[in-house]
Order: structure tokens, then C-alpha cells, then sequence
């Protein structure tokens, strides 16, 4: 297999970026065509699935067999680990960058990227959409295609995937506030927590409501969809459907409305094809498709996001220069949620441990309170992540104390000034009551 650069200006052009459009060349599908337009599907599909967005018959073609997405003026096409491979030329690809006026090969199907003008232009840019921040070019892309359906008065079930630590949770509770069930419930349901009857009992209801009921009127997600169990998926797929729950106790079917948001990190189709999802559900939960992007691949977005979290959690003055370029560096595998840590724990350790004692421990408000705390965590003479964990902990619960002080006592307010889906500050609060 091969890693190919093919074009080498997927950054370095200026100007319009370019429309692209696939053409079937030869195969079960000759002559069918579809426009790149990536403000209205930032990433295209190519497989069998008929929820890919370039469907093809070909058998000896995997069901998401390869990806094409925007990269600068270029195409980025990767190979989604298919069973007979992608090739350009005769050779196998895992991922490339593309100019226009390549054939690839697919199975027993050619089709070739060629230009056809100029991309329309998205409007004026925004730093973000609701607590969502980016100014990249594939955040921006992000932000409009999520407004348009988040204000689409059709309650249009949505799949919204993409890495761990992406931000996909904090986008869904945007699209709820941006639209008009803003008024009424977010219920988050998370697959993982679930199996058996108790997975079945959560979502549907016993004698009393589930997740489903207590949504109605509101949005329903479905947190890391694809961890549901096969008995929840045949219900749920029949719910979507009929707009109809029933209890577990045997009520009768009772009416709810809700738009159901899923998300997921894991392959949908992958699962589908080893028979661990349902693909009556897969089609029925993919009204729509949001993919939120790898911070990799959000260019500026990491020095944007670092300032904001120094911001939000205290760092005094301005986020040192060294520590800024040192973040720019990294692949950040974990996305936001980890660079939220690696700030986090600037704040709160410094340079090292030892300007971190000089400076009186984490926050200029704690004084000699962090820094006892910093002695009592070097006395226990843990290992250095254990250590740092204890400090990250005793800095969560500090900040969550003070934000629901600042705001009365009233969570809601203060998960929402802290940058905070209310589920993730709901869990650091009840982090704070756990016995310790």
C-alpha cells in the first residue's frame, strides 16, 4: 500500500477553491455523476451503502469503501480500510491528495475527479456556533451546514459522527438551542452505559418514562449510538419510524415528539456489515449526516482553542508563546478534550513543579490553599501521572464550586458560562459528591 501526495497544493493556492465533480467512467454505474459541493457534505462517501453519497452497485466494492474531503484546493481521498483497495494507476492507495483529472479505481469501477469552476462562497466567517469555536476553513463548513439543520423546521433524525474529544456532544447541544426545540428538553442517553433489559429499561421505560418520553418536545441523543444492544436497536428502529414508544411494563403505545440525534465514533457500517448494528436502524437514524473534523485537521484552530481554554480556566495573563508553539506541534489524537487537559494542566503545574510551588499552586486566587494542596499531593510520592491526575481533579472541583457560587447556585447558568455541556459539568458535580 501507498501513501501518496499526487497534488501539492492542498494549502499554497489562493483564490476561490475550485468545484470538483466525480463521473463514473466505466462499471455497473457508468455515468453517474455527483458535485463536490462540500458546504452541503463537507466529506463525500463512495460505497455500496446506499447512505453513501456516491452509491455504487459494484459487488467487489466495500459498503464505505473511500472518503473525499476538501483539502485547501486540493481533494483528500482515503482509502476507509476496504477490502480490494483504491488505486490510482495501477498502484494501491491508502490516501492522497488529488488535483482533478485523476482516474481511481474501485472494484470494477473507474470514475475520474475533474474540476467544474469555482466553490460558492460560504459568507462572512464566525468563531463559532454556539460553545463550538473554530476558524478553519472545515469548522466554518461545519457551522453552516449545522445551522441550516439545526433551524430546519422538520425534526430530521441526525447522525453526527467523528473522533473521541471531538466536540460532537457540544454541537449537538448547540443545534438544540439554535433551533425551535430550544424551549423544550435535551435528553442525552448514553448507549455505553447500558446492557440488557437495563440498556432497554433507560430508554424505553418500566412503569415510569424512559429517555425517549421524557424528550418529548424536545431532542433525544443518543450518546455513542453504536453500543446499543440489538433488542434497544429493533425497538428504536420501530420508534423512529412510528413515533410511537411503548413501556416495558406492557402500557399501551404512547405519542412522542422528538427529534432523535445519534452520535457515534465507531464505522456504523462497519457494524452493520459484521452484524452488530441494524441497518434498518442505520437508515432510519441518518436522516442527515454531520462529521465533525480532528482537530489535525483544523488548521489555526489549536492556538484559537488554547486561548480560549487559558481564558475560561484562569491562566494568568497571556498564553506563553513557548507553551503555544509547543501545542501547535502536536498531532492531538484526543482532538479538544485533550488539548482542554494539556491547558488545564499548564495552569495548574506550570513549567514544572517547582515554579509551580514558587507561584503559591493553581490560580492566583488560592494562595497558600494550593500550594498546601500541591505539598500534600508531592508527599504521597505517586507516580508523576498519578499525581497530576489528583492535581487536575482537586482543580475541577474548585472550579465548579466557584462557577455555581458566581451564578447563585443555579448549575445550568454556570455549566453554560464555563464552556461546558451541561451533561460534562453535571458529571464533574456529581464527581464532587462521590465519596473520594
Amino acid at each position: 500500500m501507498t501513501l501518496a501526495t499526487i497534488a501539492d497544493d492542498a494549502g499554497g493556492a489562493t483564490g476561490p477553491a475550485p468545484l470538483f465533480v466525480v463521473r463514473v467512467a466505466t462499471g455497473k454505474d457508468t455515468g453517474k455523476s455527483r458535485v463536490l459541493d462540500w458546504n452541503v457534505a463537507p466529506r463525500v462517501l463512495v460505497g455500496q451503502s446506499r447512505l453513501c453519497e456516491v452509491p455504487l452497485a459494484d459487488p467487489r466494492v466495500s459498503r464505505r469503501h473511500l472518503a473525499l474531503a476538501p483539502a485547501g484546493h486540493a481533494v483528500r481521498m482515503t482509502d476507509l480500510g476496504s477490502t480490494n483497495g483504491t488505486r490510482i494507476g495501477g498502484v494501491r492507495i491508502v490516501e492522497a491528495l488529488l488535483a482533478g483529472g485523476e482516474t481511481i479505481e474501485v472494484g470494477d469501477t473507474t470514475f475520474k475527479l475533474v474540476r467544474a469552476g469555482s466553490m460558492p462562497e460560504l459568507g462572512a466567517p464566525r468563531a463559532g456556533f454556539g460553545r463550538v469555536l473554530g476558524r478553519s476553513p472545515a469548522m466554518q463548513r461545519l457551522f453552516a451546514l449545522a445551522e441550516r439543520l439545526a433551524t430546519s423546521p422538520s425534526p430530521l433524525p441526525l447522525l453526527v459522527e467523528g473522533e473521541t474529544g471531538t466536540g460532537k456532544e457540544l454541537l449537538v447541544e448547540a443545534m438544540h438551542e439554535a433551533g425551535p426545540r430550544a424551549r423544550g428538553p435535551l435528553v442525552v442517553h448514553d448507549c455505553s452505559a447500558f446492557t440488557g433489559d437495563d440498556d432497554l429499561a433507560a430508554l424505553f421505560g418500566r412503569e415510569s418514562a424512559g429517555a425517549i418520553e421524557l424528550a418529548h418536545g424536545g431532542t433525544l441523543v443518543l450518546d455513542e449510538v453504536g453500543h446499543l444492544g440489538d433488542g434497544a436497536q429493533a425497538r428504536l428502529a420501530a420508534f423512529v419510524e412510528r413515533g410511537a414508544v411503548q413501556r416495558l411494563a406492557g402500557s399501551a403505545p404512547i405519542r412522542v415528539d422528538v427529534r432523535v440525534i445519534a452520535t457515534t465514533r465507531r464505522d456504523l457500517e462497519r457494524l452493520v456489515q459484521d452484524g452488530s448494528f441494524r441497518e434498518e436502524l442505520l437508515y432510519r437514524l441518518v436522516g442527515a449526516r454531520l462529521e465533525v473534523p480532528p482537530l489535525r485537521e483544523r488548521a489555526g484552530d489549536v492556538d484559537l482553542l488554547a486561548r480560549h481554554f487559558w481564558a475560561l480556566f484562569g491562566g494568568a495573563g497571556e498564553l506563553p508563546r513557548t507553551f503555544a508553539l509547543t501545542l501547535g506541534q502536536h498531532d492531538w489524537p484526543g482532538n479538544v478534550r485533550e488539548l482542554e487537559h494539556a491547558v488545564v494542566r499548564r495552569i495548574s503545574l506550570g513549567d514544572d513543579l517547582s515554579a509551580m510551588l514558587q507561584t503559591g499552586g493553581p490560580g492566583a486566587g488560592q494562595g497558600a490553599r494550593g500550594a498546601d494542596f500541591l505539598d500534600r499531593v508531592l508527599d504521597m510520592k505517586l507516580a508523576m501521572p498519578h499525581a497530576r491526575q489528583k492535581v487536575i481533579e482537586e482543580f475541577e472541583q474548585r472550579y465548579v464550586t466557584r462557577a455555581i457560587a458566581e451564578h447563585g447556585g443555579n448549575v445550568s447558568r454556570a455549566a453554560a458560562a464555563s464552556g461546558l455541556t451541561r451533561r460534562y459539568f453535571h458529571m464533574l458535580r456529581s464527581k464532587m459528591k462521590a465519596p473520594r
